[in-house]
């Protein structure tokens, strides 16, 4: 298939700029592959399309505050996006960094900490020496969570009079804080994203215990998420694109409920495209690995049954993804709905539950 044979046209005012006031009252397409019909409801109806025997599946990573702004020995600005959290044998990391540097340059970081750009790789990326041993901790004190592009907030600049000395990222207080809560999913625990898994922002500690008081098993998985999962595909031949290896670990009592649901006739449900990715590289067994999966059209799925996932942006590997899991024809329809009901999109917009 033809990269051109996924765009679509979206309504700039229906790509999300924030989250809805509470998680669960987002709207909730429901798309039946078998037929294409299509049913509105909130997000906390999604207990109605859930039977017992079923095993949803999540995905716990959390997110880190992985972008940090600091600034060139000119003075001018530099913007970096860790990509990585943990230095390398020979002490390197790697970033993806705004305006691109050449290597040699230094980079001033807030809490007096630096950097020395390296080297570069081929997919790239800049590879980073940094002062601190502790590149979490810089981050969680300094950095601004990683929200994508299509999200607009105020830069350092617009934000100079409102910014707080101990802040570092140019961004108010407020701001930031706002986005570390709702850019990270409520069971989130395991350090290790530089990107949310959006489907499940939907989510609510009450909502989950509801689902359970059905009868639904839920099965905790991590799949961290690079930037390859955004990664633009550059060729129109999509078959000739490759996807960044990400992590993924599956703990044995979740593989036994992945299991026993199957057993038992019970669909396993994934949350997103990362727990897909998972579920589909893993067989559903437990064990941990890296995953480089590019599922498009013509993939045939051996694991999920269902999938719960948020509206994709044009040309992009999760929305090939979804169309690979439904159906080209059906997907494109479903958004065409959705772009009729005025849906919101993309990271801080509405979900699609597909079964």
């Amino acid at each position: 298939m033809k990269l051109s044979d996924f765009e679509y046209i979206l309504p700039p005012e229906l790509v999300a700029q924030e989250p809805v006031e509470k998680r669960d009252e987002s709207k909730l397409l429901v798309l039946k592959r078998a037929t294409g019909d299509i049913i509105h409801r909130q997000f906390k109806d999604i207990v109605e399309f859930l039977k017992p025997f079923d095993c949803l599946v999540i995905n716990r990573t959390k997110v880190i505050p992985a972008r940090i702004l600091g600034n060139k020995e000119t003075g001018g600005k530099a913007e970096v996006l860790f990509l990585e959290f943990k230095a390398n044998k020979d002490g390197l990391v790697r970033v993806l960094i705004k305006p691109f540097l050449p290597i040699g340059k230094k980079i001033i970081f807030p809490g007096a900490n630096n950097a020395v750009i390296e080297g570069k790789n081929d997919d790239g990326e800049a590879l980073l020496r940094v002062s601190t041993p502790n590149i979490i901790e810089l981050l969680e004190e300094h950095g601004i969570m990683p929200l994508p592009p299509y999200i607009k907030r105020p830069n350092r600049s617009t934000e100079r009079s409102r910014r707080s000395p101990s802040a570092g990222s140019g961004l108010c207080p407020l701001l930031r804080q706002k986005d570390k809560e709702r850019y990270q999913t409520v069971y989130a625990s395991e350090k290790g994203s530089v990107a949310a898994p959006t489907a499940g922002l939907h989510f609510t500690p009450e909502l989950i215990a509801a689902i359970r008081e059905k009868g639904v098993e839920v099965a905790e998985i991590i799949l961290h998420v690079g930037w390859g999962t955004f990664k633009p595909i550059t060729s129109e031949d999509i078959s000739l694109h490759k996807m960044l290896p990400e992590y993924y670990g599956i703990k044995k009592e979740a593989a036994d409920k992945i299991a026993w649901a199957k057993k038992n006739g019970g669909r396993v449900i994934s949350v997103g495209t990362t727990s897909t990715r998972a579920l589909e590289s893993s067989g559903g067994k437990h064990g941990s690995g890296e995953t480089s999966i590019f599922i498009y059209p013509g993939y045939k799925f051996t694991i999920i049954d269902a999938m719960i996932t948020n509206f994709h942006l044009p040309r992009s590997t999760p929305l090939m993804m979804v169309c690979a899991f439904a159906g080209k024809e059906n997907i494109f329809k479903a958004y065409n709905e959705a772009i009729e009901k005025k849906y919101r999109f993309y990271s801080y917009g509405d979900a699609m539950m597909i079964v």
